[in-house]
């Protein structure tokens, strides 16, 4: 399942850098230092958060000036990679290491920089049960990994070079490819420079004011995603699961679109979960022969970014034979579009903040 997920982040990191068939030679590195806390969103890791995380973020930043008309609607973007170094400073906890495929939105005359990042990281001291079986936060060496940065910047400064300053997200989960995966959510402060790497070159936006309107039909879409999870019980086993899904969507603007559709779930590790509780757990009550598929309906967001797009769906089991994390889950995740009616997508499912499984899914819009 890790290489998979592997696989999938080195096509998105290639895809940021494939937009453009014209190339512009133009480039930033940016560097961060950072200090922060792991914010306590679950009590599990309470025993965890002893010290201030610190650390180091690199970027490697593409400028946009406009070849596509997605650059112009979001304000000219970066797309580019980004290198995320993170002492825990926590013996149990380790280090991270990591790598993401990210963007760079602006804001506020191009004073304010948003990055968010995708992408996997590395961890030098997961949970064994012999050796480390107080690390309940990380079951895996590889985990995935999101970031959030928002900073102002200043370039040019001195020549090439400026600097920058913010806020930083990080968060670390393998989703519960294997248990346990209580994950940890760091808030940090960054500060560092920025250097322009084609700072006595003229920057000249591509700027075309004819904006035509999108109107689409109401289309339909089927979806069929699949992966291996565990529940959260440690050693219980991995499994794999299947899901169908179909929805109705309706685009309503360049950037924005809708959703509302079912889904059927064949999680099979909810079968050795039935089986577990019924034997241990008799106060609970659990039926042995309890069914283990769910079927949800859902309403969703889609924010179109170019052939890639983001989702977020938040959906209801309207059958739910079993009680896991209760009746509300979620969605969100990524989709890229292969010409007019395909598409894959890899997405995170979730109760809250409890993950599920990471979905990888191919699905086809008519």
């Amino acid at each position: 399942m890790n290489y998979k997920i592997l696989v999938v982040f080195l096509l998105l990191a290639c895809y940021c850098f494939s937009q453009e068939k014209e190339k512009s030679n133009m480039y930033t590195i940016d560097a961060n230092v950072y200090y922060g806390s792991i914010l306590l969103h679950n009590s599990d890791i309470s025993h965890l958060i002893t010290e201030h995380p610190s650390g180091l973020i690199l970027g490697f930043n593409k400028r946009n000036y406009g070849q596509k008309e997605w650059h112009q609607r979001y304000n000219y973007p970066d797309t580019g990679i980004s290198f995320v170094y993170q002492d825990m400073r926590n013996q149990t906890l380790g280090e991270n290491y990591s790598l993401y495929a990210h963007y760079n939105f602006y804001f506020f005359k191009r004073n304010m920089q948003f990055r968010i990042g995708q992408g996997l990281a590395y961890n030098t001291n997961p949970y064994d049960k012999y050796d480390n079986f107080r690390n309940n936060a990380y079951g895996t060496s590889i985990m995935s990994s999101t970031f959030l940065m928002l900073n102002y910047q200043k370039d040019r400064l001195l020549k090439g070079l400026g600097i920058k300053a913010g806020i930083s997200l990080i968060h670390y989960s393998n989703a519960n490819v294997k248990a346990p995966n209580t994950s940890t959510n760091t808030f940090a402060f960054n500060a560092g420079l920025v250097y322009d790497l084609n700072w006595e070159e003229e920057v000249n936006y591509i700027y075309n004011p004819d904006k035509v309107k999108i109107s689409e039909p109401v289309k339909f879409n089927a979806v069929f995603r699949a992966g291996v999870n565990e529940s959260d019980v440690i050693n219980s086993g991995q499994y794999a699961f299947y899901i169908l899904s179909a929805y109705a969507d309706k685009r309503i603007s360049r950037k924005s679109g809708l959703q509302i559709g079912a889904d059927l779930f064949f999680s099979n590790f909810l079968k050795e979960l039935i089986r577990y509780q019924s034997i241990s757990f008799p106060e609970l009550s659990v039926d042995p022969n309890a069914d283990y598929k769910r079927v949800g309906m859902f309403a969703g967001y889609e924010l179109y970014i170019s052939k890639l797009s983001i989702i977020a769906q938040l959906g209801y089991y309207v059958y739910y034979p079993f009680d896991f994390e209760g009746r509300v889950y979620n969605r969100v995740g990524f989709k890229y579009y292969f010409g007019k009616n395909l598409h894959g997508a890899i997405t995170l499912k979730s109760h809250g903040a409890a993950a599920e499984a990471v979905e990888f899914g191919i699905g086809i819009r008519l």
